[in-house]
């Protein structure tokens, strides 16, 4: 990892920016692949980039991940996953992304906050304020700068991860958990239009990743 140069961090210029990434999208949207172009992009132009991912981060946040991605696990209620979603944002922030943040380092990470509230809030149901109040607490209220929600219809997204890789839990859900996942995303999205910016999913790798670049420099960098 990489501090950010003073020449280059004079290019942030637009908004008041901390240096916090996030990218969000239903199954198979291309946010793992769209974070580490990103990131690529902003390292040749000079910036520490430092990428992650939730849930894990951490030792202690990818146990979690195996336990929370296992199929064995069918029956997991949902408040369980939500404390355990949160239980892991924890020691993320505090171990990984504050420490870097702190350093001037530009971090990205793979899944947030957003996440818990698209999927177990409007995926599972449970209680938005539940969530909130909870997420508050394993935040400290830290939130991205921006956020990079990858859009594309739920058909597409699962047909894209068919046999890529071995199926976790969440992607074994039937196609209505999906939809709803998807409808909560948008409904963030709409309720945080300033942070929360929808990038169109389809296209070649390249072609999203320029729509992303596209954003990135209208929204806070004048240089790049």
């Amino acid at each position: 990892m990489r501090g950010i140069k003073g020449e280059v961090k004079k290019k942030i210029v637009k908004r008041k920016f901390r240096g916090f990434i996030s990218f969000e999208g239903i199954e198979g949207s291309g946010k793992s692949t769209q974070a580490k172009l990103l990131a690529q992009y902003l390292r040749r132009n000079g910036y520490g980039v430092l990428t992650t991912e939730e849930p894990g981060g951490t030792e202690i946040g990818h146990k979690i991940r195996a336990i929370l991605l296992d199929t064995a696990h069918k029956h997991m209620s949902p408040l369980t996953e939500l404390l355990l979603y949160n239980a892991s944002r924890a020691q993320h922030i505090k171990e990984v992304i504050e420490p870097a943040l702190a350093k001037g380092i530009i971090v990205i990470t793979d899944r947030f906050f957003d996440s818990t509230v698209a999927y177990q809030g409007y995926g599972r149901g449970i209680n938005p304020a539940l969530i909130k109040a909870i997420d508050k607490v394993s935040t400290h209220n830290l939130k991205p700068d921006i956020t990079f929600l990858l859009d594309l219809n739920v058909e597409e997204g699962l047909k894209r991860n068919m046999g890529a890789r071995k199926e976790d839990r969440f992607e074994a859900e039937d196609i209505e958990f999906h939809k709803k996942v998807r409808q909560g995303y948008m409904k963030i999205a709409r309720e945080e239009p300033d942070r929360v910016q929808i990038i169109d999913a389809y296209g070649s790798r390249q072609t999203v990743h320029e729509r992303i670049k596209e954003k990135i420099k209208k929204i806070w960098l004048s240089e790049i």
